[in-house]
């Protein structure tokens, strides 16, 4: 079937979210915003714990108006027949389970890979967990913290006298939930090759390994292990933040040896790029302290904004270190629309982050905002053919 132009790419692609807290359900958005019909799964009595996760405004949980955009919701109990049963129907319909069950658990209600597969060979089955499906940890509960500490995440972030640092974010669920929606993409592509489905498992503990770069092949070769250094860097210099005179924060980085010429060149220190262990980055990060002085004494005697206008004209590379309230009328993210406007039934005008890239001729789109939970379920099961006795039944088993 040929897709008219300018419709969302995913249309047509129907992805069942059974997944909670946080990267499935990541996954299952972002398919969500360039076209998928999502429909988000919940337990009757124990919606996902997102909606009542961090700030909430009127009683109303403003993560999951995020997390739960795109989303049609329904309720089913997956452990009681009936909402197997009909598990089952909608996966017969579905292109893509995504699901963060402990290891057997689906198995252990008959949802197991053999029988979606009977009831869909061409279903890609994601399963999401901390350790995967297999393995000594399999087992274990697990979050993305755990993650952020099993991965070498935590041990290099920190000042070198201070403790590993953990994010105050979801920063492994959020690496996770974008690996999720590649392989999904790329299950689905196999797909159209072999016209069969297959099963992704994802761990969540593999994916932020791989952000961290090339630690495993640095200690296997040499038997380098990377440490703690701040906001230093082992591999260019300057490379910091530092205070302004009117008390802002600005980072300055310099990989390239072209910019690390002209930020020296530009606090009137030349003088230094004669110096021998300035031609690679590797040295310059050796004498670091010299550098990180340059630097930081001429940012000192200058306004943030002053430091900013000088560094743009020297063409050297900086940044105003922001919060959220900076981040929400900063032009570049403007012009972006990375924070973008939404209508909400509950809040009215509610600003949110925007899809996370722009197509130009396939876009995608926030169509809405997080619904209540369960508030589709009537209508989704009336589509699926189940008829009002049908669905009276699942309600006194207690499956919706």
């Amino acid at each position: 079937m040929k897709v008219p132009h300018g419709t969302a790419p995913l249309t047509g692609l129907r992805v069942l979210d059974l997944a909670t807290l946080f990267a499935g359900p990541v996954a299952a958005t972002m398919l969500g915003d360039f076209g998928a019909e999502v429909i988000k799964v919940e337990h009757p009595s124990k919606p996902d714990p997102s909606r009542g996760h961090g700030p909430s405004k009127d009683g109303i949980g403003l993560w999951w108006k995020l997390l739960g955009r795109n989303k049609r919701t329904i309720t089913l109990d997956l452990s009681r027949p009936g909402g197997r049963a009909t598990l089952l129907r909608l996966a017969a319909t579905a292109d893509v389970v995504i699901e963060n069950f402990r290891p057997g658990t689906l198995e252990k209600w008959d949802l197991g890979w053999d029988e979606l597969c009977a009831a869909n060979p061409r279903l890609i089955l994601t399963r999401v967990t901390a350790f995967g499906q297999f393995g000594p940890y399999a087992h274990r509960p697990g979050f993305g913290t755990l993650a952020e500490a099993m991965s070498g995440f935590a041990a290099i972030t920190g000042e070198p006298d201070a403790p590993p640092t953990l994010p105050p974010f979801g920063l492994a669920d959020s690496i996770a939930g974008l690996a999720t929606a590649y392989a999904v993409m790329t299950a689905l592509a196999a797909r159209d090759r072999t016209g069969e489905g297959q099963v992704v498992d994802m761990a969540i503990i593999e994916p932020i390994l791989l952000a961290l770069g090339p630690q495993p092949t640095w200690y296997d070769q040499l038997g380098y292990v990377q440490e703690r250094s701040g906001n230093r860097s082992a591999n260019n210099a300057p490379r910091n933040t530092y205070r302004t005179a009117d008390g802002s924060w600005v980072a300055v980085s310099t990989s390239a040896q072209s910019v690390a010429e002209r930020v020296l060149c530009l606090v009137g220190r030349e003088d230094l790029t004669a110096e021998p262990w300035f031609a690679t980055g590797a040295d310059r990060a050796r004498h670091a302290d010299v550098l990180d002085e340059a630097v930081g004494t001429w940012i000192a005697e200058r306004t943030r904004t002053e430091v900013l206008a000088a560094f743009e004209k020297a063409e050297a590379a900086v940044a105003p270190i922001q919060d959220v309230r900076d981040v929400m009328t900063d032009p570049q993210y403007a012009a972006l629309d990375t924070i973008t406007t939404v209508a909400d039934p509950d809040l009215g005008p509610l600003r949110m982050q925007n899809v996370l890239f722009r197509l130009s001729d396939t876009p995608g789109a926030i169509r809405w905002t997080g619904r209540p939970h369960g508030a589709d379920t009537k209508e989704v099961l009336a589509e699926l053919g189940l008829t009002e006795s049908e669905l009276a039944r699942l309600r006194e088993e207690g499956a919706v």
